[in-house]
């Protein structure tokens, strides 16, 4: 298993946990969905596998990439894991790139300065890179400084930068949702291909329940730090078990339905909110007195799991 990630706990100024035992697995070719509104903790697991903590913060469990467990590696183990197994590909392409350097700089720093190529080396593969994620004249693109590129163009520059070492995971966090909807379907073929070509494992996070359920083999659906339903993309997206699940289906928009959207009610907890039972009871429409009093376990469903004591297996 390229990734496994075994009860994650992550805590920070003594609130409520940012992750509560979380658990999952993503293989050697498989691409795996993480969904969850803004707040869930969706980024933070991500990071995670990279050991990039919040400051101050605390993590029990483990965090295994090919067997090694991050959280216990010395810095040297640390840096070479991000170095060269483990790349990942950040929500906004501009944030990504310095915009008074040129992109060839962005591309070739770290593969002269971490993988230890010559600078020609670097450049001839910065170009087989551009060329690679479908970039035109990959040469201009290197003279280029990012304000030249569009966001397509950008998010292309920042999969090439994510590929220069030949990870075996891709951790791809919101790459699509900062795109228009045209660039966003030309990315994620890109991703796929890519992905396909390379059997990359790749951890796909997003808040977009729609887009995970085509895009991903398995799917974990994260509500307040802890997982809430885990189970086959294609399943989970046509009999959600969860009612936080059919709530986020329900509240995204098709142009085939004319139905409203039944927008799911109140707000995601923050960390400074507290609750002995169920986290989503207070916003649950099936929710019953006993579902704000005790924490619910995972229940084995259909291909899965849901956290959930109204769920029948």
């Amino acid at each position: 298993m390229l990734l496994s990630v075994e009860g994650l706990t992550i805590s920070a100024g003594g609130r409520r946990p940012i992750l509560r035992e979380v658990s999952l697995a993503v293989g050697k070719g498989e691409i795996v969905g993480l969904v969850g509104e803004s707040g869930s903790g969706k980024s933070t697991l991500a990071r995670a596998v990279l050991r990039l903590l919040p400051a101050g913060a605390s993590a029990s469990g483990r965090v295994l990439v090919s067997g090694e467990d991050v959280l216990a590696m010395d810095q040297g183990r640390l840096r070479s894991l991000r170095a060269s197994q483990v790349s990942m590909i950040y929500q906004d392409p501009r944030s990504s790139l310095n915009p008074v350097r040129r992109v060839g700089d962005f591309l070739t720093e770290r593969m002269v300065h971490t993988l230890g190529r010559s600078k020609a080396e670097a450049r001839a593969r910065a170009v087989e890179l551009l060329a690679a994620v479908g970039l035109r004249d990959p040469e201009l693109r290197l003279r280029q400084y990012p304000h030249e590129l569009s966001g397509g163009m950008l998010q292309r520059v920042v999969v090439a930068a994510a590929l220069a070492a030949d990870p075996a995971l891709l951790l791809a966090d919101e790459a699509t949702s900062a795109l228009d909807v045209t660039t966003q379907a030309e990315t994620l073929a890109l991703l796929r291909e890519v992905q396909a070509e390379r059997e990359l494992g790749m951890l796909f996070i997003t808040h977009d329940l729609h887009l995970a359920a085509s895009f991903c083999d398995r799917v974990h659906v994260l509500y307040a730090g802890t997982v809430v339903e885990s189970r086959p993309a294609k399943e989970l997206f046509e009999d959600p078990r969860h009612p936080y699940t059919a709530g986020l289906l329900a509240c995204t928009p098709e142009l085939d339905d004319p139905r409203p959207l039944r927008p799911i009610p109140g707000r995601p907890p923050s960390l400074d909110d507290t609750f002995a039972g169920c986290p989503f009871a207070p916003r649950c429409p099936r929710a019953e007195d006993a579902c704000e009093e005790w924490s619910p376990r995972p229940v084995t469903v259909s291909g899965g799991s849901a956290a959930c004591r109204l769920v029948e297996a």
